[in-house]
């Protein structure tokens, strides 16, 4: 039991997502009429992406680096809708705990400090930890389902946590959004990166819908 995860991302059209420069080839607010439209009022993001658009300034420092050590997990307040972010480590901060009218909730694995989770509860942030070494994504979300009822769900960036969700097989949908520009510049995270088996064969998709939202066209598709 899990639940349904569509990774939504928006990019140029050789594949980069820099939100800086989707920002200025994307014609108009096409990017959140799409993830609106696709009915997943939870969403998930990566460290980075967290770190640049919604967490605190400063890292997270614990005076006891004890990990917590084993899964556990904390409601803070039950939501119709949450703000998902993976913190292998815990060492982001927040300077709230709810964003885009979600409810925060962090993943980490089972090494980060039980000092961050103390944290995290005390200032109302639900919070899941799961995984040795690396958080356990499968896990992770078995947990999202059970214990937060969370039954959609939209992976939005960036590229190491998406290729993260395709590699441990948990995507069900890409929807994947091609603005009108190119970017071009080296070493730019593409949608999918940072996977590090070079061996590793493409993921086939089969096509479930193309619709032009002015000069981006959103293309959907279900995984094979």
């Amino acid at each position: 039991m899990r639940p349904y995860i569509i990774c939504h991302m928006i990019a140029s059209v050789d594949g980069r997502i820099d939100c800086e420069m989707t920002e200025q080839i994307e014609g108009g607010n096409e990017y959140y009429e799409a993830l609106e439209a696709l009915d997943c009022p939870s969403m998930l993001m990566g460290r980075v992406t967290m770190q640049m658009h919604y967490a605190a300034g400063e890292p997270f420092e614990a005076a006891d680096s004890t990990p917590i050590g084993h899964e556990a997990f904390f409601v803070a307040r039950r939501s119709s809708a949450y703000c998902v972010a993976t913190d292998t480590r815990g060492r982001l901060q927040w300077d709230a705990n709810e964003y885009d009218a979600g409810a925060l909730l962090v993943v980490t694995s089972e090494d980060a400090p039980r000092a961050y989770h103390d944290c995290l509860t005390r200032q109302g942030i639900s919070w899941i930890a799961v995984g040795k070494g690396s958080i356990d994504l499968a896990r992770a979300m078995e947990i999202l389902a059970e214990e937060f009822a969370v039954e959609r769900l939209a992976v939005t960036g960036g590229g190491n946590i998406n290729a993260a969700f395709l590699e441990a097989g948990l995507l069900d949908e890409v929807s994947f959004m091609v603005a009108p520009g190119i970017d071009g510049r080296a070493g730019m995270t593409a949608v999918f990166d940072g996977i590090k088996d070079k061996g590793r064969k493409p993921t086939p998709l089969r096509l479930k819908s193309v619709e032009q939202m002015g000069e981006t066209v959103w293309i959907r598709y279900n995984l094979k």
